[in-house]
């Protein structure tokens, strides 16, 4: 599973609209379109505010761990 798939997947289990995450993260829906559709790259800035909002890790989002649950500081 991409990272791109794993966005799609975090948005659409929260019920949120693309809308509602490019007003978040600052960016007009069509960039955070394009970041689910895989054709921009997820600058890691965005990547790290995604893994916050979601209360998850970048590494789950990245699909290298399959372990939602966010690492203990």
């Amino acid at each position: 599973m991409t990272m791109y798939t794993r966005i799609r997947e975090l948005r659409e289990d929260n019920d949120l609209l693309q809308r509602q995450l490019a007003e978040y993260l600052h960016c007009s829906q069509v960039a955070y379109s394009r970041y689910e559709l895989g054709m921009r790259d997820i600058p890691t800035e965005v990547l790290i505010a995604l893994a916050d909002f979601y209360n998850t890790s970048t590494d789950y989002i990245l699909g290298r761990t399959s372990i939602k649950k966010p690492y203990k500081k």
